[in-house]
């Protein structure tokens, strides 16, 4: 009974408030509501539209040909889309698709421009690659707008913007990186050819003491000393020939002096001129097969065969002619031997002398190419500083000359489309059903705070009120004894008053209706802004 008294107590009470506090109830939920209402209604609808545009990586292998592009593609958006947002970019579409043009005139441009950017997104989509961080495969370009056609088409111009910018941006960054090495190939040849001449100047100037010269230095030292050896000998057996030349020459105009007489004693038996004669030429015929024509026996033999067939000849004139006989007394002529023996005897001092010449030319050779071997260790130290900055110079210049010829293969593949585009898969389409506002779920959120705000206006009103509205009020309020009660005495004239106060309020709250839904939609017509604002507090 004590529960049910309870609730019959608290149930009274809300019905008592209500009865005290339902025309400010009512006015709290209807006033707020209706604003709601009105500003949702009149709020203009916001299309949006999506372009999807797919990234094709380069279609020619990297194996074969290296781009220069480089640069993550996360970042060339974000650099692509500092371009398109730019205040000139955005001034074009704008002024080409006639946009915002109720806003240009409230507002000034640079919040109109600022306006755009807000309307359009782009989101990249991603993909896990084997472990590594995630790869962008495509993104999508996204506008609002109040007009549905002309948001698909300034999407659509949008996404072509993305496809121009990224393939000038790879053409422009390839042709700059093949400039760029191209000028510095040039300066880098420069130096090279500089330090070429030095070197080859240095080569020219110490021609034979180079380093890499040793080896063939030392080789013809050698060669040089072998030479000085063989000339050597040469000498001494060109010595030992003159002498016997020299004593052979003596020995034969010894002979010459001497009369021819009928017989002559060789060796250990006498015979005569003719005898001999055939016995020298069978010796001459021997010796011929044996030996050259210039061999010493060989001269000899061949002279002293000629000598006797003179002589021969001459003594078979004089027995002819014994009154054409010289006197005994007289000087023999010269031998054909003794000529052959001076003619010898001057070629081989002829040879002596050639060697002799020859032999100075190799001691010569030798000290200059001692001196050259001597000169290796300073030279080498010359060469070796001359030739660290033309080493490292070549090197550079082929590093870069591999790599202008890897950037223009990559300037070629730009420029015929080769390598990384982006490609329209999904065109924006004009879409009938708008983006914002959500006006079911701004309808919930009105509804709540009005019903909120109404019960807040109650509660607030019992708080400040401090009257007594019924004796049990006043009993717990006071512990002095309520005597008596006297209920409310309603009169015809507190009637009449309660109707006019109740017409006044009926109009009042009309008129304030009125003044919220006009108010509303001068508002909310239009006002695109304020779409943005609710939906981001609706989300």
């Amino acid at each position: 009974m004590a529960d049910k008294s309870g609730k019959r107590s608290g149930l009274d009470t809300a019905l008592a408030v209500w009865s005290r506090r339902r025309w400010l109830a009512v006015a709290g939920f209807v006033l707020p509501l209706t604003a709601g209402v009105s500003v949702i209604t009149f709020l203009p609808n916001m299309y949006r539209s999506t372009a999807t545009v797919l990234v094709d990586r380069q279609q020619i292998p990297e194996t074969f040909v290296r781009s220069t592009v480089t640069s993550a593609l996360e970042t060339r958006l974000h650099t692509i889309s500092q371009e398109i947002l730019s205040r000139s970019r955005l001034e074009e579409l704008i002024d080409r698709f006639r946009l915002y043009t109720e806003l240009r005139k409230r507002v000034p441009f640079e919040d109109v421009i600022a306006r755009m950017r807000s309307d359009i997104k782009l989101d990249l989509k991603s993909v896990d690659a084997r472990g590594q961080r995630e790869a962008t495969v495509a993104f999508t370009i996204s506008y609002q707008g109040s007009n549905p056609g002309t948001v698909a088409e300034v999407t659509n111009t949008l996404a072509s913007f993305y496809i121009e910018g990224n393939l000038k941006n790879r053409e422009r960054q390839a042709t700059n990186t093949a400039k760029f090495l191209k000028v510095q190939l040039a300066e880098t040849k420069g130096r090279l050819d500089v330090q070429e001449q030095r070197v080859s100047e240095f080569k020219r100037r110490h021609l034979g003491e180079l380093p890499q010269q040793l080896e063939t230095n030392l080789a013809t030292l050698e060669r040089l000393y072998t030479q000085l050896r063989l000339n050597a000998d040469n000498q001494t057996r060109a010595a030992e020939r003159r002498q016997s030349l020299s004593s052979q020459l003596a020995e034969a105009e010894s002979l010459l002096s001497t009369p021819l007489s009928p017989t002559v004693v060789m060796g250990t038996a006498a015979e005569t001129p003719e005898a001999r004669l055939i016995r020298l030429k069978e010796e001459l015929v021997r010796l011929r097969l044996q030996f050259s024509e210039k061999y010493p026996d060989v001269v000899r033999t061949a002279a002293e065969v000629q000598v006797l067939e003179r002589q021969l000849d001459a003594a078979k004139s004089q027995e002819k002619r014994p009154e054409d006989k010289p006197p005994a007394a007289s000087q023999a002529p010269l031998t054909p031997y003794v000529l052959r023996l001076k003619e010898a005897l001057g070629d081989v001092d002829a040879d002596i002398k050639v060697y002799k010449g020859e032999e100075k030319r190799l001691r010569d050779g030798i000290a200059a190419y001692q001196a050259r071997v001597e000169n290796v260790p300073r030279r080498e130290q010359e060469f070796r500083e001359l030739s660290r900055d033309y080493d490292s110079t070549r090197e550079l210049y082929q590093t870069l000359l591999k790599r202008y010829e890897e950037a223009q293969l990559a300037e070629n593949m730009e420029q015929g489309q080769k390598g990384e585009q982006f490609r329209v898969l999904d065109p924006a389409l004009a879409d009938t059903v708008p983006a914002a506002p959500n006006r079911a779920k701004l309808l919930v959120v009105a509804l709540m705070g009005s019903l909120g705000l109404a019960l807040a206006m109650v509660m607030v009103a019992e708080k400040v009120d401090t009257s007594f509205h019924a004796v049990d009020d006043l009993r717990a309020f006071s512990p002095v004894p309520v005597v008596v009660s006297i209920p409310l005495i309603v009169t015809h004239g507190r009637i009449r008053r309660r109707r006019w106060h109740m017409r006044l309020a009926v109009c009042a709250i009309f008129i304030a209706l009125i003044g919220i839904v006009a108010t509303a939609y001068f508002a909310a017509h239009g006002n695109e802004r304020l779409v943005g604002v609710l939906g981001r507090g609706g989300s």
